[in-house]
């Protein structure tokens, strides 16, 4: 019983995770803004932490649409 629950919640970890990963991939491919190498540095840091970085990508994003 201890394994199932484990791997239900590993599993659903998982799929959280690849879940905002493909959101943060939409939101950067979205942005014509950034130039293609911009985009894979962003969309390889998706690949580690995607909630830790897409925060850091908004703020990038409105830090660049401000003009600073």
């Amino acid at each position: 019983m201890n394994e199932l629950l484990f791997y239900s919640i590993l599993f659903v970890i998982v799929i959280g995770h690849a879940i905002a990963a493909f959101r943060m991939y939409r939101e950067v491919n979205a942005d014509s803004g950034m130039s293609f190498h911009e985009k894979n540095n962003w969309k390889l840091k998706a690949l580690i932490s995607p909630l830790i970085f897409l925060s850091y990508y908004r703020q990038d994003k409105r830090r660049r649409n401000r003009g600073e």
